[in-house]
């Protein structure tokens, strides 16, 4: 009876943290795209369908980072308990879809965050003060980080004294360049837990001497190498059509974004299920990441254009230009949070990076009292879904037992 009883709770959660990866493919991995939609260099629908791909590839080779923070790090004292953990994501799902509906989106990472400490606290746990110092910290950061480099970005490429064939080249070199870089789970690596292409290329020839901290001569050559070849791809592409290299350019950086997006996003849907998979199932992390990279995409392929259109039309009129400066801090600030094991929100990010690139051309394309309201949203839903949470695990406590 008891084993029927915790077989029947495990299917629960594993539904819940579904519906939440399927809430994420459809609310948090839309705004990738959004400004390359914006400007005109995709359909909403091809961007939807290339959205879910490319989600559910980062979810798989990025997430576990973000979930282990989210099932472990945001409580002490306490496991999480499955059912714990259904209360915790049926709660930040919930208040994803509002945001769905009222065509607002809603932080995933202030949702989950505050559904996990809500339930946390109603186990008896304790505030993990240190984790909420440094996350509080670097999500004040985003929108400082994301807003200001897109600004300058578009100011820069908007110059006339800087030619097309240089500017934007040299951007892609530089992403092409962090590219090599971008930790990876399906590549091995004897210091750290994710590989690189850069580590991983440098010691299939012996890596050579060590430069500054852990990376090797052969670590910078690849990532050099890299990034000229993504300055040299742009560049030809430029020459042949200016607007045509830079629409490529923008839509490559929008799949590069979409891929961090499911990295960085899934562990908010997995998380909670972290110590249920791990230690009482025995199972390994990659079981649990295929469950939502499946919840990312069906979301992202039957729910994301009605969020892409509110995204890409409503915050700011973008043309190519701004559109590359709002995905650059996207495509940054996503890894910088994985390689950190931060939960962020993606749009905090790109809609921050939306602003600030709007902004560069003048106030008239932004919408302040949209954005006055979605800030309002993202203050609100930390709080109330920490409320939420508590008083949802102690209901389910109540009626089904602890």
């Amino acid at each position: 009876m008891v084993a029927a009883s915790f077989a029947v709770l495990v299917a629960i959660s594993v539904l819940t943290c579904l519906l939440m990866a399927w809430v994420l493919g459809a609310n948090s991995n839309s705004p990738p795209f959004a400004p390359a939609i914006g400007a005109n260099a995709i359909s909403t629908m091809q961007a939807a369908f290339v959205i879910g791909l490319l989600a559910a590839a980062g979810a798989l080779m990025q997430g576990g980072s973000i979930s282990e923070t989210v099932g472990a790090d945001l409580i002490d004292g306490v496991t999480i308990t499955p059912l714990a953990a259904t209360a915790g994501l049926l709660t930040a799902a919930a208040f994803m879809g509002v945001g769905i509906y009222t065509r607002y989106p809603i932080p995933a990472a202030f949702a989950t965050t505050g559904a996990m400490i809500g339930v946390g606290l109603s186990l008896g746990g304790d505030p993990a003060l240190a984790t909420y110092r440094r996350l509080g910290t670097f999500w004040a950061l985003v929108p400082i980080m994301s807003g200001g480099l897109a600004y300058t970005t578009a100011v820069v490429l908007r110059r006339d004294d800087v030619p097309e064939t240089v500017g934007v080249p040299l951007l892609a070199g530089v992403v092409g360049a962090i590219v090599a870089n971008v930790r990876l789970g399906v590549l091995p690596d004897p210091v750290a837990d994710q590989g690189t292409l850069a580590r991983t290329l440098s010691r299939q020839v012996g890596g050579g001497p060590t430069l500054v901290g852990n990376a090797d001569l052969g670590t910078v050559v690849v990532t050099v190498a890299v990034g000229a070849l993504a300055f040299a791809w742009v560049r030809r592409r430029v020459r042949v059509s200016v607007e045509g290299g830079i629409r490529s350019f923008l839509l490559v950086l929008g799949g590069i974004v979409a891929f961090s997006s499911g990295g960085s996003q899934v562990g908010l849907a997995t998380g909670p299920l972290e110590n249920l998979f791990r230690v009482e199932l025995g199972l390994p992390g990659i079981v649990l990441l295929s469950i939502g990279a499946a919840g990312i995409l069906a979301g992202a392929w039957m729910a994301a254009p009605r969020l892409l259109q509110a995204t890409s039309r409503e915050y700011a009129q973008l043309g190519v230009r701004r559109s590359i400066a709002a995905l650059v801090p996207g495509f940054v600030i996503a890894q910088l949070a994985i390689a950190l094991g931060i939960p962020i929100s993606l749009n905090n990010i790109i809609l921050s990076g939306v602003i600030g690139g709007g902004l560069a051309g003048g106030s008239a394309g932004v919408s302040t009292r949209k954005i006055g309201v979605t800030i309002t949203f993202w203050l609100l839903t930390l709080a109330s879904s920490t409320v939420v949470g508590y008083g949802l695990y102690r209901l389910f406590a109540a009626v089904i037992g602890s």
